[in-house]
């Protein structure tokens, strides 16, 4: 398999923790991206670091400018890494926390009247955020229908419940489930285009490790991810809010600065754990493209990710050398189909056996996938499959062609 990535992947895999042993299991292929991806080394020691730090931001010592040093320092890397130069950057609890306070503060915020718009393909963190909102400001909450077939929502789908009076749309990169990429600039100029005020909230926490981001080039309102799903650790989310979005009322302590999104003394450690996220995108991209900013090296990065994903991911459905993939085993089922425009993601099930069995059964074979069911997170795309459960395998760009092929004869042994 040919890829940017490859003469440099050991480089890479020595970067992270665990990318071949789990502290618990033993030697195994990871394929959980999804779920979370492995954590850089770097962020590992910046966390324990600033874990370890007893003084407070905001107080006239050295220990707490240096605090307040790494909070600007993370601030500025994320809007290198959004391409955000306006707006506010902020933490919260978590990206689907994140998600639900953009929406609130656009839902509330907004001219009265008018609907809320958003598609049957989003995570439950926005469709929920979004539904609550449009019920407590009396607005219907209009739905988007994905496509079985593709997994994916399209501009023209889009384009038929367009209206002026829209107040708050949403709008979800990449879907969890079907791995299935969208395309937000599209159809956030088509938004833009038939309701010019309309707040636009966009859902970047499956896309985040998998593809550039271009806030400024989106036309948007508000944009969060995890940083758990982009190297980086558990217990935070990292959010962006337009000019505009954030000059609406929001929850904060009398007296305080009206642009400030943050409640409370926020870890100084999840800025400076995302300066290593950063710094990783710009090491990866002067080593496979290069580039005299350390925007352009981010987009350099960015970009060998997407081609040996691809590649990746073209072995896994399509097969290769002698192998069979995906796509032409026996009682194997892909959701979403063959489509052009997976980042990272595949779901699928086979016939001879249950969902739940075959996780297990890949497990016992070293290989860490996922089973995905028919409830609140997923039901959106299987109930009108007629799907109870299926099998995510999902991965990332340190992932190797010889974990695909491990993963390729797991599979065959029982699909032949």
């Amino acid at each position: 398999m040919q890829s940017p990535l490859m003469p440099h992947l050991d480089a890479i895999r020595a970067r992270f923790a665990h990318v071949e042993t789990c502290p618990f299991e033993g030697p195994r292929v990871f394929f959980e991206n999804a779920g979370g991806a492995l954590r850089l080394k770097s962020v590992i020691e910046t966390s324990a670091a600033y874990a370890g730090y007893p003084d407070n931001q905001g107080r006239d010592n050295a220990a707490s400018r240096a605090l307040m040093a790494a909070i600007a320092k993370g601030k500025a890397d994320a809007r290198l890494f959004l391409n955000a130069p306006e707006g506010e950057i902020f933490v919260g609890e978590s990206g689907t926390e994140v998600l639900f306070r953009l929406i609130r503060t656009a839902a509330l915020g907004a001219e009265d009247d008018g609907a809320m718009l958003g598609s049957t393909l989003e995570h439950p963190a926005s469709r929920s955020a979004m539904a609550r909102w449009a019920e407590v400001t009396g607005r219907p909450h209009i739905l988007v229908a994905h496509d079985d077939a593709t997994g994916t929502v399209t501009p023209e789908a889009y384009a038929e419940k367009l209206t002026p009076d829209l107040r708050v749309a949403t709008i979800v990169q990449t879907s969890p489930v079907t791995g299935m990429a969208v395309d937000v600039a599209r159809i956030a100029a088509m938004i833009r285009k038939a309701a010019p005020d309309c707040l636009i909230i966009v859902d970047g926490i499956q896309h985040a490790s998998h593809g550039n981001i271009d806030i400024a080039g989106y036309g948007i309102d508000g944009y969060a991810i995890s940083p758990y799903k982009v190297f980086s650790r558990h217990g935070y989310g990292l959010g962006w809010a337009s000019d505009r979005l954030t000059g609406f009322t929001k929850e904060s302590v009398v007296g305080g600065s009206p642009r400030n999104w943050e409640q409370g003394t926020r870890d100084a450690g999840a800025y400076a754990t995302f300066s290593d996220v950063v710094a990783y995108f710009d090491w990866l991209g002067g080593i496979t493209g290069g580039g005299d900013t350390p925007r352009a090296r981010i987009e350099s990065a960015a970009a060998a990710i997407h081609d040996h994903e691809s590649a990746l991911m073209g072995a896994i459905l399509k097969g290769e050398g002698n192998r069979r993939g995906l796509a032409d085993m026996p009682g194997v089922t892909l959701i979403g189909g063959q489509g052009e425009g997976r980042e990272g993601v595949v779901s699928f099930t086979l016939d001879a056996v249950p969902a739940r069995d075959l996780v297990a059964h890949l497990n016992a074979r070293g290989i860490r996938t996922h089973i995905r069911l028919n409830d609140h997170y997923c039901g959106n795309i299987l109930a009108p499959l007629g799907m109870e459960s299926c099998v995510r395998a999902s991965i990332c760009h340190y992932n190797s062609p010889a974990e695909v092929a491990r993963f390729l004869d797991a599979v065959e042994e029982v699909a032949g």
